[in-house]
Parts: structure tokens; sequence; C-alpha cells
């Protein structure tokens, strides 16, 4: 039994065989996946739902990446505040900052995920967080896991800190606040020895496995589309780095994945 806890599946890199592509998941053990509703920003923020409506066995977030955070209007916010209503949305995300591309300026990218942090602390939904710090430098890390804490964490409503590429302390600082940690095909890497790190160490009841398809493919596929099938590599790779069966790694994190959002198994 597997979960796929972030997956893109609305991009046009899926829309030749998103059919098949599912069948693939189910065919791998997937029971369920969290189809990521950012999108390409606003304009597609509802991108995920069209599809969790498809699907009864896919569920949906909303949000705005912090690639496009110079785009959201305050329409856009208003559409996002009625999204969170939608019964198929379960978390709100990805969001958060990322200063490696710096697609939006940095004071833009925290001021929009504040905002997005008020709507969802309204509505009552878990954040999915997107950080990734630029070359040899820790200012997204600290940047972000300092607005979690004056601004999110004493809703008591946790989150997730996807695709995990930190080092161990942000791990724990982010557990400290009640967060789970999500590790994707990235701790297949070679050179991914902190992620691996985390993943030996966190409290198996605080993890997720992810693809972030179409992205980071694992090993043996790394290069090509990411599907999320592909989320039983990194089932076997936390499996060996724990000392389990890839098996108990799927039963534990799906079980995470229905306890933390409150899910029926």
């Amino acid at each position: 039994m597997l979960v796929d806890s972030h997956a893109h599946l609305e991009g046009p890199r899926f829309d030749t065989d998103r059919a098949e592509m599912l069948e693939r998941a189910r065919a791998a053990g997937v029971v369920n996946i969290l189809a990521i509703g950012s999108g390409t920003g606003p304009g597609t923020l509802d991108c995920a739902i069209r599809i969790a409506e498809q699907h009864d066995w896919i569920y949906a977030s909303i949000g705005i990446h912090p690639h496009e955070a110079k785009l959201a209007t305050e329409s856009d916010y208003a559409e996002l505040e009625s999204l969170a209503g939608n019964p198929r949305v379960i978390g709100f995300g990805e969001i958060g900052l990322d200063y490696y591309y710096d697609h939006s300026p940095r004071e833009v990218q925290q001021n929009v995920f504040i905002r997005q942090m008020e709507i969802a602390r309204a509505a009552k939904l878990p954040i999915i967080i997107h950080c990734r710090p630029s070359d040899n430098s820790e200012n997204a890390w600290d940047d972000t896991l300092r607005l979690i804490r004056e601004r999110w964490a004493s809703t008591g409503l946790g989150g997730v800190l996807h695709c995990f590429t930190g080092e161990q302390k942000h791990a724990k600082a982010a557990l400290d606040m009640g967060f789970l940690i999500s590790f994707s095909g990235n701790v297949t890497f070679p050179k991914a020895e902190n992620i691996r790190d985390a993943a030996r160490t966190i409290p198996e009841d605080r993890m997720f496995i992810e693809t972030d398809s179409p992205f980071l493919a694992p090993v043996p596929y790394r290069g090509k589309r990411n599907e999320p099938a592909f989320v039983a590599k990194t089932a076997e790779k936390i499996a060996e780095l724990r000392g389990k069966s890839a098996d108990e790694i799927g039963e534990i994190t799906a079980n995470n994945f229905f306890r933390f959002f409150r899910l029926q198994r």
C-alpha cells in the first residue's frame, strides 16, 4: 500500500497518457494521490480539483507557488478562499519560499506566503511547504521556519515540508512545530547524503513519501519523466535506510497520510 503525497498531475507532460499513468500507479499499489494545485499560478488554481473530482482516490490542494508570487492579485486570494471549501481539498500548497531561482522578488514571496497562511488558517487546512535556498546559503530555511513559527505554529494545524532537501536541524525545527517531513525521489540521488541522514532518523510516524511528479524521478529512472508509480522506489530506499521492508514503509507512510489529513483508509 502506497500513497503519493505530492504529485503535479495536471501539466502538459501527462496530457498524452494521463489515464494510463494513473492506471500504472494503481497497478504499483498506490491507493491515494494528493494532486498539488499550484499549477502555473493564477488562472490555474483549480487544476488539481478538476482531476480529483474525476477520481475518488485522488485528493487536491490549492495554492500559489513562490515562483508565481509576483502574479498574485486580490482576486486570486478571493478565488483561493472559495476553492478552500471544496470537499476534495485537504491541504493548502505548495506555498513557501524559493531563493534558488528567485522568479519572484523575495519580499513578494514572503508577503504572498503570509497571505496564504492567513487563508489556510481561516479554512483550517494544513499547509504544504516548498523551501529552496540559494546555493551555499540557509537564507530560505531561516526565513521559512521563522515565518512558520511567527505566523502559523500557533494554529495547531501543522503541515508538510514537501520534497525535503534540508538537514536534520531543519527537520527537527519543523517537527517541533507539528510538521511532517516528506521524502521524494531525490533521496536516491548519489550526492543526497543530507536527505538520507534525515530519512534515517526522523520518527517513523512523522514522514510521508512522494514523487513530485513529473519532476525528480528516482534512480533508476533519473532524468526521465517521473510519475506516481515510481513512489515505490522512494519507499524502497527509505526501507533500506531504516532496516525495514518496502511494504512496511509503504504501510507506515500511508497510515501517516490518512491520520494527518483525517481521512478514512
